[in-house]
């Protein structure tokens, strides 16, 4: 399997370069017509038209990646343990990179984005063994503004409920494509897209899913956003970027390919799969 920055920033480029994908979508915010149906078909169990199989709860990859069973999750301390050794540090995200205030999520919880399109931290449901995200930042310098980054890790009992976070990503964008992620944050245009394995040059994960939008920042200025999600098996990890001015797109796109990368191959390492 290709689980390399450059796999992911190949798929990321196709997915970005279909821009008619995502601008095509009605008041330009909102997920295409085709990701919709293929997060829906995952949802309710149904055949994927992309893939033509339903989810498996076994421990087979439809991206050719076979985990371990024996190295599997199984229970919290053993998730906690493999998340915590696959979400990234800031230090992890290159040189410069400190932490935020707060540097990671509140223990034994996970985001929730409720009927107000706000984000809310609320505790793990069932299905759900582990999850922690980290928050760190490139401070700005001279005329290039502070990016910020967010690095997140979550284990499931299950390939069905791992591919169910999947699928819910993807929806979300429908209903509310402006989004606060804190009280003094705005996200808006949202635009999101599926891609299976074997679509759209996707070679690294199981399935994945691409959000797009704009950061509204204090002063009423706008930055790009990005937030990719991909599983192998039970795992999900996701990483989104904040831009700033100063910092050219295929700057940030490489940060956030390489930093996916990086925890899909930590996902392999720590697994020990095929």
């Amino acid at each position: 399997m290709k689980s390399n920055a450059v796999g992911v920033l190949g798929s990321w480029a196709a997915v970005l370069v279909a821009g008619s994908l995502l601008a095509g979508c009605a008041g330009g915010s909102g997920a295409s017509a085709k990701g919709a149906n293929e997060g829906a078909s995952r949802k309710t169990g149904a055949p994927s038209p992309a893939t033509g199989a339903t989810p498996s709860e076994g421990p087979s990859a439809p991206s050719g990646f076979t985990p371990d069973a024996a190295r599997v999750p199984r229970t919290s301390k053993d998730a906690r343990r493999l998340v915590d050794s696959v979400v990234l540090a800031p230090s992890d995200w290159g040189r410069g990179f400190v932490a935020q205030s707060p540097a990671r999520s509140t223990p034994n919880t996970w985001a929730v984005l409720d009927g107000s399109c706000r984000w809310q931290r609320e505790e793990l449901p069932n299905g759900v063994l582990a999850g922690v995200s980290r928050y760190s930042r490139l401070p700005g310098a001279g005329a290039k503004g502070t990016v910020k980054v967010t690095a997140t890790a979550t284990a499931h009992t299950s390939v069905l409920g791992a591919d169910e976070q999947l699928s819910t990503t993807l929806e979300e964008v429908l209903r509310c494509p402006e989004q606060q992620p804190r009280t003094d944050e705005r996200i808006t245009g949202l635009m999101s897209l599926g891609t299976p394995f074997g679509a759209r040059e996707q070679q690294y994960a199981d399935d994945s899913v691409l959000e797009a939008g704009e950061y509204v920042e204090k002063g009423g200025g706008t930055v790009p956003y990005r937030w990719m999600v991909a599983r192998l098996g039970t795992v999900v990890v996701a990483v989104s970027v904040t831009g700033a001015k100063g910092r050219p797109q295929p700057e940030l796109d490489q940060l956030g390919a390489t930093a996916l990368a990086q925890m899909l191959t930590r996902i392999q390492q720590q697994l020990k799969g095929n």
